[in-house]
C-alpha cells in the first residue's frame, strides 16, 4: 500500500502496523523524484505493508523518527521501532533494505 502522508503523524502509522517502509523526500530533491516510481513499484509488490512518502521539510517530527539528515532517505520500522535506513538513489540498495524487513 503506497500513501503520501499529509500530516506529521508517522509515529501513529509506525505504532499501528507490524512493518512500515518510508521514503523521506522533499519537493526540491531531484533524486527523490527519481526514486518515487521505484518506491511505488516495490509498494505494489508488498500490498500488505504501508509504504509511505514523507516530506522531510514539512514534517519534522516524522523526520526525527529515523534521524534523517540527507535525502532521499529510506527507513524501515518493525513492531513500532526504527530498524534501519539507507540514503540512496540506487534501486538495488532500496530493494535490499525492503528485503531485510519483508523476508523475516
Amino acid at each position: 500500500m503506497f500513501k503520501e502522508l499529509d500530516q506529521d503523524n508517522l509515529a501513529e502509522t509506525v505504532n499501528s502496523n507490524d512493518t512500515v517502509i518510508v521514503q523521506f523526500s522533499a519537493t526540491w530533491c531531484g533524486n527523490c523524484r527519481l526514486m518515487k516510481p521505484k518506491f511505488k513499484k516495490l509498494a505494489s509488490e508488498h500490498e500488505e505493508i504501508p509504504f509511505l512518502m514523507v516530506d522531510a521539510e514539512k514534517f519534522p517530527e516524522s523526520r526525527k523518527l529515523a534521524n534523517v539528515n540527507n535525502l532521499p532517505t529510506f527507513a524501515t520500522f518493525k513492531n513500532g521501532e526504527f530498524k534501519n535506513q539507507v540514503q540512496t538513489n540506487k534501486f538495488e540498495s532500496l530493494k535490499e533494505l525492503v528485503n531485510e524487513v519483508t523476508s523475516n
